[in-house]
């Protein structure tokens, strides 16, 4: 078995790591054990490219129980936690990572994930879709299909569908009501604070918070720091998503406005340079920036680095920038995603919902990618339907169920007498 990481002698804590998530992960264990005796990704070589953490360790294992051949990249180099890549590797599982990779070791992981002629492909972020367009198209005839995680992925998919160069269909999981309404609202809502607070250890209460984008992540974000006694303001393209901010609580005003006013600023919005040069210009001392889209792009970096006399690290995942009249202004994370580079990532039970869809996503293009379109398509309904049912079941919540009479009436366009 190929891999490449940076230590296989650390496998003893990741396998503790996987063991503590797994307790919390019913829905998932519930499929790995549906599908066990079918083995329904028999013989599949299957490339991931996810945050290499515990909860992905488990899903990475379920496909492996499942019957396929399984390698795995990082999608960040700052989420991939060393030991959980040593403890996959004990179990059998590709892996091609390790925290801290530079961006040429970074492409070179995903190249070796690839490399194998996967039929099967799990994304995060389009990274392993694009590679294989952009440099690996020897291996496209292979891959029956692919899922896809995040927002920011399901963007540049698209991109690649309406220039007509999408090779093959691809489930969009981020799109999912299994995914999108929890995931997306409830675990980026959690563990950006987490996060964000392991690394600051600042008090929340009182403080003016920035949030740039109003989807499900922003808005799950927004609702936790009113929660904790924040003042959130929102910044805004759309006006539907902008009137349903100042609905919920929050002020709504531009990036220029909310510049000098921000003690906190967070990107959810996928673009780049959210906040760029003009607007660290007017921000005040000591404001905290950080970004929960998926690439490093929201922050503009270089014009951080550009306008800083001083940059030192500080702390643990903060670089301290300091500009000629003073100013302090605060980078978490390298901009990298806050949540899982200076956190663990979703709550363990938020990824139980999300990595069962990819998993049912995975065994439905095995078996039927090759009857598909090569589009973005929506996980099909049954799939998003099962594993939320099994959700509930697990957590012991029954359902009402319709009566024959009013799916009668449900069905007819007559007024009863």
């Amino acid at each position: 078995m190929d891999f490449k990481i940076a230590d296989p002698a650390l496998a003893p804590s990741g396998r503790q790591k996987i063991d503590w998530a797994w307790r919390s992960m019913p829905v998932l264990r519930a499929l790995s054990e549906k599908y066990r005796a079918e083995q329904p990704l028999r013989g599949v070589k299957l490339s991931c490219c996810l945050h290499l953490e515990a909860k992905t360790a488990c899903l990475l294992k379920t496909f492996k129980e499942l019957g396929a051949e399984v390698r795995s990249a990082g999608s960040n180099p700052l989420s991939t936690q060393d030991d959980v890549c040593a403890a996959l590797v004990e179990a059998g599982v590709g892996i091609f990572s390790k925290h801290g990779m530079n961006a040429q070791e970074y492409h070179e992981n995903l190249r070796s994930t690839l490399a194998f002629g996967p039929s099967v492909i799990a994304d995060d972020g389009a990274d392993l879709v694009a590679t294989l367009v952009a440099e690996m198209k020897d291996l496209i005839p292979g891959v029956k299909g692919a899922s896809e995680e995040t927002t920011s992925g399901v963007k540049r998919l698209k991109a690649m569908e309406k220039q007509g160069i999408l090779p093959f269909p691809v489930i969009s999981v981020n799109d999912a009501n299994s995914k999108y309404l929890f995931d997306n609202r409830y675990g980026t809502g959690q563990s950006v604070w987490d996060g964000f607070m392991r690394t600051t250890n600042v008090l929340m209460a009182g403080k003016v918070v920035v949030i740039a984008g109003y989807g499900w992540c922003g808005r799950g974000a927004a609702m936790r720091a009113r929660a904790l006694g924040a003042r959130v303001i929102v910044t805004e393209l759309d006006p539907h998503r902008a009137f349903e901010a100042v609905m919920d609580g929050n002020e709504v005003m531009t990036m220029a406005q909310a510049a000098p006013l921000g003690d906190i600023f967070l990107t959810f919005t996928g673009n780049i340079h959210v906040i760029r040069r003009e607007y660290i210009e007017a921000m005040k001392d000591n404001v905290i920036l950080g970004n929960a889209g998926h690439f490093d792009v929201e922050i503009d970096k270089n014009a951080l680095a550009a306008l800083a006399v001083n940059h030192e690290q500080v702390r643990a995942n903060i670089e301290t920038f300091t500009l000629a009249d003073g100013r302090r202004i605060n980078l978490l994370g390298e901009g990298r995603l806050v949540n899982l580079a200076c956190g663990d990532g979703h709550p363990i039970e938020i990824m139980d919902l999300s990595f069962a869809l990819q998993l049912e996503s995975a065994i439905y293009v095995n078996k039927y990618g090759r009857e598909l379109k090569s589009c973005i398509m929506d996980v099909p309904e049954e799939i998003d339907t099962r594993v939320m049912s099994v959700k509930l079941a697990s957590s012991g919540i029954a359902l009402d169920v319709l009566t024959e009479e009013q799916q009668a009436y449900m069905a007819d366009w007559q007024e009863e007498e």
